[in-house]
Formats: C-alpha cells, structure tokens, sequence
C-alpha cells in the first residue's frame, strides 16, 4: 500500500522545512525499491499551495507546487513545515483546510513553526508539542493549553508529530518512515542520505 504524503508550501517557507522530510520520504521509496523491486511503492510524495502558483521559499527559492487546495490527491500524511508564518496564519482559509485535511490523515505533521499553523487549527490541543528552540516561548503563550516540550527534536502525540527546527524535520521523518514502514527501512535511509540519524532518547 502506497502512502501519500502532502507538504504544505508557502511564501517565505524555510526551504529545508520542506525539502528535508521530502528527501527523507522519495528517498526511503527509492531504496525500497533498490531492494524489494521496482514495483515497491512506499510513498508518493507532492507539494501543496494555496492556488498551484509557484512561491517565493526564505532565501528567494522559487517552487513550482504540484497541486493547489482545489485539486490536490486524497492525503494520508499532511506536513505543515515552518518558515515566516505570519501571513499563514492571518489566512481563514489555510487555518480550515488544514482542519479539513487533517480530519482525513492517518496524522498530520509539522515542522518548526509549523507547529503555530497547527495550533491555531485547534489540533493541538491539550497534547504536547515542540518548535524551534526560538519559538517555544512564543508558541506556549499563543496556546496556553498546550505543553510545549522543549529540548527533543521530535513529539509523537500518535496522530499529531511536531519537531524542533529545520533539520530536525529530518529526524522526525526518519521517525516517520518507521512507524509508517520499517525501523529497517528508516535506518537505510538515512544510511543513503549519509545523514547521522538523532533520536529522541
């Protein structure tokens, strides 16, 4: 069975935010398919914006979406990564499709300050959660009923996961890929990436 896996893009998005858990995932379906043969499909893998037009990432990187909210696939992983959220979080519409999409996940992701977008949908609540090291002060007094875990690069809340900042949206994709395929799986992917794999412990 094939997993879909949706990441939310957006201006002024933190390009490894994004570009991280996306290498973490087509990654761990290439070597699946390394080893178990061509047909193996773990996860399929697409970006998301609000209208399919391109956006402006932190740093200037232009990204074409695959698909906008109006025709995008069926979602089974929604992942909300971070960046400059401010303006994503002033917009109705991004804060109803996330609660939208996120009533049809097997569990929804975020990243970084993705974590705000998150709560501000109302799906953090009364569960524990962590950010950026630079944003926990901020996103506990914005959710004063959420416990904002500080220090761990990852929280697994079972159908909601947050991470700390940028990179280690990696480490909680790799966490991902394990609960949603194989330990085995998750360890040989970070081997392909060459990335030292830190866990919560």
């Amino acid at each position: 069975m094939t997993i879909s896996i949706g990441i939310y893009v957006f201006d002024q998005v933190e390009v490894l935010d994004f570009a991280g858990p996306y290498e973490v995932f087509t990654t761990a379906t290439r070597v699946a398919k390394a080893s178990q043969g061509e047909n193996s499909r773990v996860f399929e893998v697409f970006t998301i914006s609000r209208d399919g037009k391109p956006i402006k990432a932190r740093a200037g990187l232009v990204v074409q979406p695959d698909y906008s909210f109006d025709n995008q696939p069926l979602i089974d992983v929604l992942l909300i990564p971070g960046g400059v959220v401010s303006a994503e979080l002033a917009r109705p519409k991004v804060i109803k499709w996330i609660q939208r999409t996120n009533a049809g996940t097997q569990l929804t992701a975020s990243v970084c300050t993705g974590s705000m977008l998150l709560g501000k949908a109302g799906l953090l609540d009364g569960l524990s959660a962590t950010t950026h090291w630079e944003d926990t002060a901020e996103l506990q007094s914005m959710f004063t009923n959420v416990k904002v875990v500080t220090g761990v690069r990852w929280v697994d809340q079972d159908a909601i996961v947050t991470s700390a900042g940028i990179s280690a949206g990696i480490d909680m994709s790799l966490h991902l890929v394990e609960r949603l395929a194989s330990r085995e799986l998750a360890e040989l992917t970070a081997r392909q990436m060459e990335f030292d794999w830190t866990e919560n412990h």
